[in-house]
Order: C-alpha cells, then sequence, then structure tokens
C-alpha cells in the first residue's frame, strides 16, 4: 500500500476513534423553527466524524437564525448554511464522507450537503422526505454505488427525524420560487431555524 494513503488512512481512523470517544452514541437534537419544532436522533457510531461536527456546531450557536435555503418535495428540505437573505454563512471545517456506514438515505433521515467534492461537507443538512435511494428509475440515489472499477461517494446519513416528521414535511412542501442561491428553489415566505440545541435528561 502506498505510504502516504496509509498515513492517511491511519490519521483518519485516529481521529475518527478520538471523535467517537468525545460524542454521545445518540444525542437528541430539538430544532425550533417558524413551521413548528422536530427532533432528531444522532448516530454518534455511524458517523462520528459527522456527528461530532454537527453537535459542535448545535453547542455554538451556529444555527440558530439560518434559513431552510433549498426546499423540494417529494425530495427533501435543505438547510444550515444562509441567514435571511441568503447570506453565507460559513464555517471553518469540512467533515471527511462517513457514506457507506450503514446508514442509508431513506424517508426521515438526516444527512450532510455537500458539493462535488464528496469530503466538502461543512454545516448544511437536508432532511430526506423520501426513500433516496434509486428504488426506481425516478429516483435519485444519494448512497454511495459501487463500480466495477470505482466507487462513487454517497451522502453522509447521521442521524433520523425522532418526533415531528409532519414538520418536516411542511417544510418540504412550502411554497416556493427558484429565488435560493444559485436559482435553487427557496420557501417564498422565509422559514427559520429559530433554535437548535441538544436535548438534555435528568
Amino acid at each position: 500500500m502506498n505510504k502516504t494513503l496509509l498515513a492517511l488512512l491511519l490519521m483518519l481512523s485516529g481521529a475518527i476513534a478520538c471523535a467517537a470517544d468525545k460524542v454521545p452514541a445518540h444525542p437528541h437534537i430539538e430544532v425550533v423553527t417558524t413551521e413548528g419544532t422536530f427532533k432528531l436522533e444522532l448516530d454518534g457510531k455511524a458517523a462520528p466524524l459527522t456527528v461530532a461536527n454537527f453537535v459542535k456546531l448545535v453547542d455554538s450557536g451556529f444555527y440558530d437564525g439560518t434559513l431552510f435555503h433549498r426546499i423540494m418535495p417529494g425530495f427533501m428540505a435543505q438547510g444550515g448554511g444562509y441567514m435571511p437573505g441568503f447570506i453565507l454563512k460559513e464555517t471553518e471545517d469540512t467533515v471527511p464522507n462517513e457514506s457507506g456506514n450503514g446508514l442509508s438515505n431513506l424517508r426521515g433521515t438526516i444527512a450532510m450537503a455537500r458539493t462535488g467534492d464528496p469530503h466538502s461537507a461543512g454545516s448544511q443538512f437536508f432532511l430526506n422526505v423520501a426513500n433516496n435511494v434509486g428504488q426506481d428509475a425516478t429516483s435519485p440515489n444519494l448512497d454511495p454505488v459501487k463500480h466495477t472499477i470505482r466507487g462513487r461517494w454517497g451522502y453522509t446519513v447521521f442521524g433520523f427525524v425522532l418526533e415531528g416528521m409532519d414538520v418536516v414535511d411542511t417544510i418540504a412542501n412550502a411554497a416556493s420560487a427558484p429565488n435560493g442561491p444559485g436559482g435553487a428553489p427557496a420557501p417564498v415566505i422565509p422559514i427559520v431555524i429559530k433554535k437548535m440545541s441538544r436535548i438534555t435528561y435528568e
């Protein structure tokens, strides 16, 4: 094996182990929006780096006041990267892709958005409102796809909606116009994340 690749794999495995030690196995997150409240359960075992990054952003208040800036009925609702007026809210860190962790982009799951670079996920996430796993010719497949020569990275799933899927559906089905970032379909009436916080149990 190439020495550089081996060193990278060892470094990544060390980072995953460290992240897994610092993050609860299944943290719960409450998301209060202008359309209602929903709750998430994250999987810190399947996606330790992604969950560690997400929880860090939640604890810092990063998501408070951000928008759902891209919605597509029957597909997903995306948020966590823009303030009102579609002002980009950037993050310093990106997260290595953890797709292929056994979690699929099924209805009710939360996954990380990214660019064409598979390791570019930062703060933006999306909520699947359909089974986006290529069940038929018209269904997108957001999971990793194996090819004979190469593999294609998927979108990292790191949790699911524990309560309030009706609120998520309302967000995804809101009236929209192509006035979001890059012409993305965005809610006509802005949908704001008022507060995102960890749920602690006594």
